[in-house]
């Protein structure tokens, strides 16, 4: 059983995108299940996903990820201990505040495997993360 934090675009992904990456992400998902991997990202991510579905009043929308996120994912907080780990990636400056404060809360809580669309942050290293990869590299 392994930590796996999925960043915000996997769970897009997963409701919205019928294509390849939705795919990949539902097969990832019943791997994920099969060998019993808990799933977790955060408050952010909820955020994220909230954001455009209350903006355009699409309250169909905003109640699939709002469900999706509560039937299957631990939503971590941003603490501080992830505001610290965040604060000494700041160094970092072509690093996305957001970024920085998912890899900072998923490093606190100290995941096994963090996911996320952006190739980029597929080549960090940050203590507490013991793998992070890009959705095309963690298959299988």
């Amino acid at each position: 059983m392994s930590r796996i934090f999925w960043d915000t675009h996997l769970f897009v992904y997963l409701i919205e995108d019928a294509g390849a990456r939705g795919d990949q992400v539902v097969r990832l998902r019943k791997r994920m299940l099969e060998r019993g991997d808990r799933l977790f990202t955060s408050a952010l991510t909820l955020r994220e996903l909230l954001a455009k579905p209350v903006e355009a009043g699409r309250d169909d929308l905003r109640r699939r990820y709002e469900d999706a996120l509560s039937s299957g994912a631990t939503i971590l907080a941003f603490d501080r201990d992830a505001a610290v780990r965040c604060a000494a990636m700041s160094s970092d400056h072509t690093m996305a505040l957001s970024d920085a404060i998912q890899l900072a809360t998923a490093a606190a809580a100290g995941m096994d495997l963090f996911i996320t669309n952006d190739d980029r942050l597929g080549t960090a290293v940050v203590p507490g993360i013991h793998f992070i990869t890009s959705l095309p590299r963690a298959f299988l």
